[in-house]
C-alpha cells in the first residue's frame, strides 16, 4: 500500500479506537511497557522524545522517571490520542509533558536534541519502520539511547486470527506487515540498518487476561488496529465477525475469562 494511503489509514483507525484503547489495554500492555521502560534506563533531566505514544500509557511512567528537569516530547499520528493524552497530562499535574500530533517518519525536531527514544507497540504499524527508526536517530544525541517494543511472533500470539477474520469481509488495509517485525532477528536488523549500534533484543511471553466475551471483543476489535473497518460492518456482518473471533481463541477460554498468549519484543541501542 502506498505510504502516505498508510498513514491516513492509521490516522483515523487510532482516532476510531482511542476512547476504547487505554481501558481495555493498559493492564495487559503493562508488563511489556515496563520492560522497554527498564531497558531505556532513564535518568532524571533527561530530555525523551516518544513516538506512537497514545493516550500516555508509557509517557507518564517516563515523565515521573525524568523529573524534576526532564520533558517528554509525546508524539502520535492520531489526533485523537493527543488530545486525550494532552488531558490526561493536565489531570495528573504533569507539566514536564508536551503531548504533538505528528508522524513519527517526519519529526519534527532538530538533530542531536534528545537523551532518549522510546516508542512501544508502535513501530509495526509504521510503513517503513527503517526510516521512522532513521527519525529517532537523526533528533537524539550521539551516544543516546533508543527502546523499542514490538509485538512477536504471529504463531506465539493467540489473538492473531482477527486479520484474517477482519479482511475477509472488508479489507482493512492495517499493516499486512504487523508480524514482520517480531520474525526472529527482524527488529535488530532494522535498527542496525538504521544506523544504531550495541543492540540488545529480548522475548518476553506474556497472557492477555479479558473477563468475558464483551472485554475481549471490546479490546481486539474496537479498541485495536482493526477499528477503523470494523465501522464498515452492518450489524449481521459485526456479529459473524464476533463469532468467529470467539471461535478462534475458545481454547483459551476458562469460564468466563480468556488467557489468550502473546509474545513481545523488547530491543534497545545506542545512536
Amino acid at each position: 500500500m502506498e505510504s502516505k494511503l498508510q498513514l491516513r489509514v492509521q490516522r483515523y483507525g487510532w482516532d476510531a479506537a482511542a476512547a476504547i484503547y487505554e481501558q481495555e489495554w493498559a493492564q495487559n500492555l503493562a508488563p511489556a511497557q515496563e520492560a522497554m521502560l527498564a531497558a531505556s534506563d532513564l535518568r532524571p533531566g533527561n530530555d525523551v522524545i516518544e513516538t506512537a505514544a497514545g493516550t500516555g500509557l508509557v509517557t507518564f511512567a517516563a515523565a515521573r522517571a525524568v523529573a524534576p528537569d526532564g520533558q517528554i516530547l509525546a508524539t502520535d499520528l492520531s489526533g485523537e490520542m493527543v488530545e486525550r493524552g494532552a488531558a490526561q497530562a493536565q489531570r495528573l499535574g504533569l507539566d514536564n509533558v508536551t503531548f504533538q500530533r505528528m508522524n513519527s517518519e517526519a519529526l519534527e525536531s532538530e538533530e542531536d536534541r534528545f537523551d532518549r527514544a522510546l516508542c512501544c507497540l508502535g513501530l509495526m504499524y509504521m510503513p517503513n519502520p527503517v526510516v521512522a527508526l532513521s527519525e529517532m536517530k537523526r533528533v537524539l544525541k550521539p551516544g543516546a539511547r533508543v527502546s523499542v517494543a514490538v509485538w512477536g511472533e504471529r504463531r506465539r500470539c493467540g489473538w492473531a486470527e482477527l486479520f484474517p477474520i477482519v479482511d475477509a469481509r472488508v479489507h482493512s488495509e492495517v499493516c499486512p506487515l504487523f508480524f514482520g517485525l517480531g520474525a526472529s532477528g527482524a527488529l535488530s536488523s532494522d535498527m542496525e540498518a538504521a544506523g544504531f549500534s550495541r543492540i540488545e533484543e529480548q522475548r518476553l511471553d506474556l497472557s492477555l487476561v479479558f473477563d468475558g466475551e464483551e472485554r475481549a471483543l471490546a479490546a481486539l476489535i474496537d479498541g485495536g488496529a482493526v477499528a477503523l473497518a470494523t465501522k464498515r460492518f452492518d450489524a449481521a456482518t459485526r456479529q459473524a465477525v464476533d463469532q468467529e473471533l470467539l471461535a478462534s481463541i475458545a481454547d483459551y477460554r476458562e469460564g468466563d475469562r480468556f488467557t489468550i498468549p502473546g509474545e513481545f519484543v523488547i530491543a534497545s541501542a545506542f545512536a
